[in-house]
Parts: C-alpha cells; sequence; structure tokens
C-alpha cells in the first residue's frame, strides 16, 4: 500500500525488509546503502559513521536507495522516501537528526531506543546510534559535617530562595535517570514547597520566625531544629506596577522543543496577566543584541504578542550585550516605588562576547546598585549551565527557576509571581548561637554555598539572598544533644582532634547557657531600597516534641531533606532510605492544593525503581 515510485521488482523484498525478515550481512543495496554484518554492530565506531551507518543500514536507507531521494513532507515511499536529514521531512524527524533524537533510531528498527513521538520505540537492527552530547554544569558541593559547639558556636548563613533544583531533579527523573549529586541543593528542594507559617503581625518586620525541636528521622541519636520564615503576603491588587524587561535567549542552542518553544508558551501565560499599569519589553540575544519590543503597556497584549511569535532560534550568544541592553531600557523606563526587573531566560549556554563568570558577574553587580534586579529562568536539557545561572541570579539580587514543564512556568510566573518579582528585604542573612550546655554538635542541611562567615553577618556590605511577598525560607539543623551519653553520637565529629592552647584557656559558659535556650537565632535585612540592615532576635527554647505531635510542616520539610541526601548517596543520610522518607512524606501530605506534596511522592516512586546502579 501507499508503494508508488517502488519498482514493481524490488517490493516484495521491501515488504520482506520492511517486516525484518531479510536485510542480510554484506548484502548491497546500492552504492550508498549496505547492511551491516553482525559483528560490526557491536564494533566501536566513530559516532559520525555510526549515524551514517544507521541511515544506510536501517529501513529508511532502503527506501532512499529506491526512491533517491532525501525529503518526504508527504509519503514514505517512492520519490519521495526519507532519510531524515530535512528538518522539514516527517520520517527526518523520527530519525532524530533534526530534533534532538526526540523518538530515535530505535524507533525505526535501528539498535537502540527512543522516547517521543507520543511512545518508545526499540530496535535491533543497524548501528549504535551516536550518544547524547552531555555538557550540563553544575557547581561542586562540598558538604559539611557535624561541627563542635565548643569550637564553632555560630552558624553564619544567607537565606536561599530558589527553586531550581528540585525542578532540575524532576526533569531527571522524568526521563529515567537520577540527577547528578552536585544538582541536588537540598535547601532549594525543601525551599520549592509552600508550607502552613503564620505571617507576620501587621506594622511588625516583613517576616516571622518559626522554631520547633523533634527527633531526627534518619538518626534516633539525634534532634532536629526547624527554622522557618515566613514573608508577608501582599494581594494581587498591593503588587506594584511592573517594569519588566524580558532577556530572551534565542540563540541556536535554544532551538529544541523543551528551551524557546517552552519559555515563549512561558511567555504568554504571563502575558495574560499583565495590568494596564505594567510595562514590558523584550530584548533577544544570540550572535548579536536586539530589542524586539519597546517598553510597551500591559493592555497592548496583541502587540506584545505578536513579538513573542516572531521569535525564533538561531546563531550563538553574546549574553553579556544583551544582559547590558536590557538593564538600559529598565533604567530608561525606571518606575520609583514599582517592580524593575530584568528577567533573563537562557540555558546558560553564553559562548560569544562577555562570557566569563567574573565579567558577567561584575556587570550585574554593578547594575543592581540602580535598582533594577535580576531574575533568572532556566530551560532545556544538554547543556543546561546551571552554575552561571545561579551566579547571575545571586549578584543580581534576584531568584533562580528552572522550567521544565509549562506547569512550572504558570507556577513562577503566574502562581507565585509576587514571591519572585515583589521583593520585600534584601541581603537576609541568618545567625544561629548554639548552647554548649545544650548542643554538643551540629550540623547545617544544605545551603552548602551559602554559608558566610561569621564576621560578615554584621558586614552590611556583604550581598545576601533576597525574600519575595509570600515566600517562605526552611532550614533544618541536625544536633547532638550535649545530653547524650551514646558515644556514637558524641564522638561523631570525624576528625583529628586539635591540640590544647598554650596562651589562652577554655571559654567558660556564661549565666544564660544554664537557662532552658537551645539557641539564639539573629536574621539581618534591609528593606529594598535601603543600605543599613535592621536586626532580628529570637531565643530557640529547647523543647523536643513527641515524634506523633510534629507539625506537617516539620514531618514534611524533614522528608524532602531525606529524600535530597539519599539522592545525592550523602554520608550523612544515615538509615534514610526512599522507603523511609515516602512513608514520612505520606503523614505529612496535609493541605495540597496544587498537587505539589503529592507529586514528591511519585518522584520518591520515580527514584526507588530505578535503583543505586541506574545513569546519572
Amino acid at each position: 500500500e501507499g508503494s508508488e515510485g517502488v519498482p514493481t521488482e524490488e517490493r516484495p523484498r521491501v515488504a520482506r525488509v520492511l517486516q525484518g525478515t531479510e536485510l542480510y550481512p554484506g548484502e548491497t543495496l546500492d552504492d550508498s546503502a549496505v547492511a551491516l554484518p553482525p559483528e560490526a554492530l557491536l564494533a566501536e565506531e566513530e559516532p559520525s559513521m555510526a549515524r551514517e551507518q544507521a541511515a544506510n543500514a536501517g529501513v529508511l536507507g532502503v527506501l532512499a536507495a529506491q526512491g533517491g531521494a532525501h525529503n518526504a513532507p508527504t509519503s514514505p515511499f517512492g520519490s519521495d522516501s526519507a532519510l531524515g536529514r530535512d528538518p522539514m521531512s516527517s520520517l527526518g524527524a523520527l530519525m532524530g537528526d533534526q530534533v534532538g533524537s526526540n523518538f530515535g533510531f530505535g524507533g525505526l528498527g535501528l539498535i537502540g531506543s527512543g522516547r517521543g513521538g507520543g511512545g518508545l520505540g526499540v530496535g535491533s537492527m543497524g548501528a549504535y546510534p551516536e550518544p547524547p552530547f552531555e555538557r550540563e554544569a553544575y557547581e561542586h558541593i562540598d558538604e559539611v559535617g557535624l561541627r563542635l559547639v565548643a569550637e564553632h558556636p555560630l552558624s553564619t548563613f544567607s537565606i536561599d530562595v530558589d527553586t531550581a533544583s528540585y525542578s532540575n531533579t524532576r526533569r531527571f527523573l522524568s526521563e529515567g535517570r537520577l540527577p547528578p549529586p552536585d544538582a541536588v541543593r537540598i535547601e532549594e528542594m525543601i525551599n520549592y514547597f509552600e508550607y502552613d507559617y503564620a505571617p507576620p503581625a501587621h506594622g511588625a518586620a516583613p517576616f516571622s520566625v518559626h522554631t520547633e525541636v523533634g527527633p531526627c528521622p534518619w538518626n534516633s541519636e539525634r534532634r532536629l531544629l526547624h527554622v522557618g520564615i515566613q514573608a508577608r503576603r501582599i494581594d494581587q491588587a498591593d503588587v506594584p506596577p511592573r517594569n519588566l524587561v524580558f532577556l530572551l535567549d534565542v540563540s541556536g542552542s535554544m532551538g529544541s522543543a523543551d528551551k524557546l518553544p517552552l519559555l515563549l508558551s512561558a511567555m504568554n501565560l504571563l502575558v495574560d496577566n499583565l495590568r494596564p499599569v505594567d510595562r514590558v519589553a523584550i530584548v533577544v540575544y544570540a550572535g548579536a543584541a536586539g530589542l524586539v519590543l519597546p517598553s510597551t503597556p500591559g493592555t497592548a497584549r496583541p502587540a506584545i504578542r505578536d513579538a513573542l511569535a516572531r521569535l525564533q532560534a538561531g546563531g550563538s550568544t553574546d549574553g553579556g550585550a544583551g544582559i547590558q541592553l536590557a538593564y538600559d531600557l529598565a533604567r530608561q523606563h525606571f518606575i520609583r516605588g514599582g517592580i524593575n526587573r530584568v528577567v533573563l531566560a537562557t540555558d546558560g549556554d553564553f559562548n560569544v562576547g562577555t562570557t566569563s563568570h567574573g565579567d558577567l558577574t561584575r556587570l550585574i553587580e554593578e547594575q543592581r546598585q540602580s535598582g533594577v534586579f535580576l531574575s533568572v529562568l532556566g530551560f532545556g536539557t544538554g547543556n543546561l549551565q546551571d552554575h552561571t545561572m545561579e551566579t547571575l541570579a545571586d549578584h543580581g539580587n534576584g531568584n533562580y527557576a528552572y522550567i521544565d514543564t509549562i506547569a512550572e512556568a504558570r507556577r513562577v510566573l503566574v502562581r507565585t509571581a509576587g514571591g519572585t518579582l515583589v521583593t520585600i528585604a534584601k541581603d537576609v542573612k541568618l545567625q544561629l548561637e548554639f548552647n554548649p550546655e545544650r548542643v554538643a554538635s551540629y550540623r547545617l542541611i544544605g545551603y552548602d554555598n551559602r554559608r558566610l562567615r561569621d564576621e560578615e553577618f554584621n558586614d552590611d556590605a556583604r550581598d545576601a539572598g533576597e525574600i519575595g511577598a509570600g515566600h517562605s525560607v526552611t532550614a533544618l539543623y541536625e544536633f547532638v544533644p550535649a545530653s547524650t551519653t551514646s558515644p556514637n553520637a558524641a564522638n561523631s565529629v570525624d576528625r583529628p582532634p586539635i591540640d590544647p592552647l598554650r596562651y589562652q584557656g577554655e571559654r567558660a559558659p556564661s549565666a544564660e547557657a544554664a537557662s532552658d535556650e537551645l539557641a539564639t537565632a539573629k536574621i539581618r535585612y534591609k528593606r529594598p531600597d535601603g543600605e543599613t540592615s535592621i536586626l532580628l532576635s529570637r531565643r530557640v527554647r529547647d523543647r523536643v516534641v513527641p515524634s506523633g505531635e510534629l507539625s506537617p510542616t516539620f514531618r514534611f520539610s524533614a522528608a524532602v531533606a531525606a529524600f535530597g541526601m539519599v539522592l545525592r548517596g550523602s554520608e550523612h543520610r544515615g538509615s534514610a532510605t526512599f522507603d523511609s522518607v515516602r512513608r514520612l512524606a505520606q503523614t505529612a501530605i496535609g493541605r495540597d492544593p496544587h498537587g505539589d506534596r503529592r507529586e514528591l511522592i511519585r518522584l520518591i516512586d520515580s527514584a526507588e525503581a530505578l535503583g543505586p546502579d541506574a545513569t546519572r
């Protein structure tokens, strides 16, 4: 059927080939289509040779030999046969040459498998496909173990409201892979979720502080201190006017479906929620930066959509030039008392122009002084430059989110847009002082790249994280009580001892050490337009809540932390397993209007199914 163009005498053989009953080793179809002997199928091949041999040996190679053409937008047979070298070719797309192996060679009867196009194809004929080129970049995470309170009574760090690590981890698990250990930042996984913290009292500080102490789920000889900060929420009607400049990466690396097409769909969600007082501009960058849409009022939605519809990917990436143009535009239309922000959407693959991390960081640090902040939205797979994007957002007084689905785009740009775009406090730092009479040693879970030197807490020149309206920040400390008699817990700081000092004695505890205080939590923050920090302080009582009475917030955040440690293969995970993490999370689903917590259960199931030897 549909075999017009195939010579009559060749149709039975082509039919047998398509049925998999004929393609003999060494059989010559013509000069360009040669079937491979079995031993050649298992041989190590150059990637380019493997792809060419796959094309020639596979079914489409047979069809190309019969029809003599490579382009098949309409028919797979005869003169319209396809070899998969044209992006407009329906069968070419199936070959995966032009669509990122979305279906894969396996779908056409070649060795290997391909997912996409609505199904999974597994084949056993032809050559092995060229493996995907992976160049994603993550900063190494050096987990810090327990620290003795006698030597390190203070723990100081910058808050982190980024959520990219969780959605990126979800992407890996959805692809059937475990994430690289350094892609799992536990604090971002915890802070992805909403928690039931009471908001601050009206007229008080911009956020409230909550603490809870309970047993440690993965080590029965230790305890867990939960610290939660809840930022003031604002009604949508009270959101200040927004001056937004979207800086969109349209370089060649953004061509796949999970990059520019997803980005444009996400942008259209935001357009639906623009108000008359809002203004939007669009700058693009590839080989050069360009203005696609000048600053336009939110009422001009058709013009904004038309500008988005004209975008297409192509060229190399000069991110530095685009950032400079976007900041210039934001300053030209600066709204005093409003939200002035550049939103960078990219895979982070800067490869021309201002490409060094140092130059980009200095450029953004200079620009934030003008009151224009930076948020970063990450897209795509294969070449995601995670560390670059996180660094830019941190130094631009903004946040970093990773968009893996249109649902995530809605969460970031619509559902939680208040926290994403409306900064209520900047340079927010936390410092906990532990009571040596109550705590022998402690460990901050996560925040490994957010730690500060103790003296930087009072240094207003030291940059730290920002918190947006409605955002919450959660930090967990695992600690060994000073009253612990178990040698396994008391001697858990694994390092050589320090010799006694000759000229100084041990510090004597103060009178307050005899109280029931476990620790003192201090917070420094600045108002969005301020340069002098404000100090808050709260005492944490040593009152351990029994396991059966712990809040769902405590239990769920602990489950997320344990999930992150198991995913990372952390040496600090204790007895935590995917099964124990699932059971703990299931007890704390609570109110889950958007299904985020139930989704975590599914991800735990996926990770457990992959097993410890799964590809990372």
